[in-house]
């Protein structure tokens, strides 16, 4: 019994050390204070700030259009990728898998100015196709990742089994894989845009002028000094990523059932 509960309070401290920073930054981003140091009472009036200030309103636009096109591409280009690789065989499966996993270990930094010098070797004028293109080349192995486990949860010979019976390639992939693999698809699409829209290393290193997405905005408010738009700001983007966390949760036990 006694152990029980010193891993619980084990568990809450562990809890309270990674999550007391966001609380603060949450309660203050509520302060009617300037200070981050002291509370003079409740106020919106920072939160009504945010939604008037223009560079922040543009750094959301372009984080939601690069979050959604990137894990869009990401998905399809994914879920084809996980597709080829489940028909091939043992030995090239590891191989591909292997390449698969570089990105994932690689340090964002290593993966930021790889890919910014070789737009820069294409003569790509950095902007906002660059930041969607860094995005969905980082974004495509957690979906193959995703979608991979369900083609392997399938029959193997349901495909074959299709088209022996008449139906086209795409008819087949439409109405017996597509089925099959739609949790996994799902999943992986929001992997993608949680990672998309949380990313600031790889963002930075292949934006131009004039595209920023929120985490920049975030670093270059901060710079100048930590403003209480700021705490409110970054209360908003943990809320969304919890609740995209969440749903993915949610969505991983009803598959598991």
């Amino acid at each position: 019994m006694v152990g029980k509960w010193i891993k619980r309070l084990y568990t809450l401290i562990i809890f309270g050390f990674l999550y007391a920073p966001i609380a603060v930054l949450a309660v203050f981003s509520f302060n009617d204070s300037k200070s981050t140091a002291k509370w003079e009472g409740f106020t919106l009036d920072w939160y009504q700030s945010l939604f008037q200030n223009d560079y922040i309103m543009k750094s959301l636009y372009y984080t939601v259009l690069v979050a959604v096109v990137a894990s869009a591409v990401a998905t399809v280009i994914g879920t084809f990728a996980a597709f080829g690789i489940f028909y091939m065989k043992t030995w090239k499966q590891k191989a591909i898998l292997n390449v698969n996993s570089l990105p994932i270990l690689n340090p964002d930094i290593v993966t930021g100015i790889s890919l910014m010098t070789l737009f820069v070797a294409l003569n790509m004028e950095l902007g906002l196709m660059t930041m969607i293109i860094a995005h969905v080349t980082f974004c495509i192995p957690y979906v193959v990742l995703s979608v991979l486990p369900k083609f392997k949860q399938m029959p193997s010979e349901m495909l074959e089994a299709a088209l022996d019976l008449g139906a086209t390639p795409f008819y087949a992939f439409r109405k017996v894989i597509y089925p099959e693999i739609k949790p996994g698809i799902i999943t992986g699409a929001l992997i993608a845009f949680t990672l998309s829209i949380d990313d600031f290393v790889i963002s930075f290193f292949n934006t131009g002028n004039g595209v920023s997405n929120l985490s920049i905005a975030i670093y270059s408010m901060a710079r100048r000094g930590i403003k209480p738009e700021i705490n409110a700001l970054s209360t908003l983007m943990f809320i969304t990523v919890l609740i995209l966390l969440l749903v993915l949760n949610k969505r991983t036990k009803i598959e598991e059932i």
